[in-house]
């Protein structure tokens, strides 16, 4: 989750807002972490109460039109966020290995390079090697961008502050990277991808909660320390890149100010996120679409969860693949900035979505027992996931 998650987005988005607002909303980072955690423990919660993916949840309870609808909506946002991945990778590479005589030419070859590097990893490698592949990456990123962080460390006080006093600094424009940096840390649709990742891991029993909230608090930990990290690095410079110049210029005045150590330590820590978000998107997406098409195309699903289990070599699965790794690479000639605000405009409209029908079906007594059922605490971050990404959504698209 961690791994998927965190990409080329958080990268920049953190870096802007630490160079622009400094240490002092490293708290957004946390409530951010906190918002999406509520939703993704919301779905284990689901499928483990009902031996239904979320998907099947809506089916059965609100009919086949929603899902017409989805699927729709996922291919809109699959072409964004494919455009995006590869344009991260293709500047991130182009940083690292500046063979081309602009960023724009490295970050189109590289884009390329790198998407049909994940496509051929999750086709032929299935569930385990990504799963160790994604372990691999996790710890590089983890390691190598908090140990630049530690290199550019503020000050303990700063730190402290910046977590535990909710300030926004009276800057211009402020509001709006704050509210960017909630809603952009911990990544979007994918958290759909935690129930598909489950059956892969033969988590089939009410009981396995617990092991599922071990996961979600560990990654989402994760995913909160390399989020205030990218806010110290780019505390420490003076951001004046944008698009595809960013990271390189990033790179750059990191190598000026501290030396070639820290510009590699971040590159390589930048890299492994990007790739890693890449390669998780491509791997979890079409678990998504494979469920919807199922649903869409057939009368009601059968048997158990394991036997119901997505096939990743099945036809549905791996067209969506192809689709996810060939077509967005026409987003390689569009702007980095345009390209990352189609994405957000298209993941903001998913969290409320998921944040009602998680109110309404783990509150549902005739369908979750007690114990898995929203409490008080839950039901109110829903509320909260509701009310913030739905204005999220409207404000962005106006």
């Amino acid at each position: 989750m961690a791994a998927t998650g965190i990409g080329g987005g958080d990268l920049a988005t953190g870096s802007i807002v630490g160079s622009i607002l400094g240490p002092t909303v490293l708290w957004a980072v946390i409530l951010g972490v906190l918002l999406k955690y509520s939703v993704t423990e919301g779905i284990a919660r689901w499928q483990l109460a009902t031996g239904t993916t979320l998907m099947e949840g809506v089916k059965e309870k609100l009919g086949i039109l929603p899902l017409v609808v989805f699927i729709f909506f996922l291919f809109i946002w699959t072409l964004f966020v494919g455009a995006a991945q590869m344009s991260a990778c293709g500047i991130t590479l182009y940083a690292i290995f500046p063979f081309f005589t602009t960023p724009e030419n490295g970050k189109l070859i590289f884009g390329v390079i790198s998407s049909v590097a994940g496509l051929l990893l999750v086709w032929f490698g299935g569930y385990k090697i990504f799963e160790k592949l994604m372990r691999f990456f996790i710890a590089l990123m983890f390691v190598t961008v908090v140990f630049t962080a530690i290199f550019l460390w503020p000050g303990n006080a700063a730190v402290v502050s910046g977590i535990v006093i909710p300030v926004i600094p009276p800057v211009d424009g402020a509001v709006g990277w704050t509210v960017a940096l909630i809603g952009g840390i911990g990544g979007t649709l994918t958290v759909l991808s935690y129930g598909y990742w489950m059956q892969e891991e033969g988590r089939f029993k009410k009981e396995d909660i617990a092991t599922c909230r071990t996961d979600l608090r560990f990654g989402y930990f994760v995913t909160a320390i390399f989020g205030m990290a990218m806010i110290i690095i780019g505390n420490r410079i003076s951001i004046q890149g944008q698009g595809a110049s960013l990271l390189v210029q990033l790179s750059d005045e990191l190598n000026v100010i501290f030396g070639p150590i820290v510009m590699w330590l971040f590159l390589v820590g930048a890299w492994g996120a990007v790739f890693s978000s890449l390669l998780g998107v491509w791997q979890s997406v079409p678990y998504i679409f494979a469920d919807c098409w199922r649903l869409i195309f057939k009368d009601r699903a059968t048997g158990n969860l394991a036997v119901r289990q997505i096939d990743t070599k099945g036809w549905t699965y791996r067209s969506y693949l192809l689709m996810i790794s060939l077509i967005p690479m026409y987003g390689l000639l569009i702007g980095f900035t345009q390209v990352q605000r189609l994405y957000t405009i298209t993941g903001a409209l998913i969290f409320p979505v998921l944040a009602l029908i998680l109110l309404l079906f783990n509150s549902n007594t005739l369908l979750v027992d007690k114990s898995l059922r929203n409490n008080f605490f839950q039901i109110c971050i829903l509320v909260i996931n509701l009310a913030f990404f739905g204005w999220v959504f409207i404000d962005t698209i106006g």
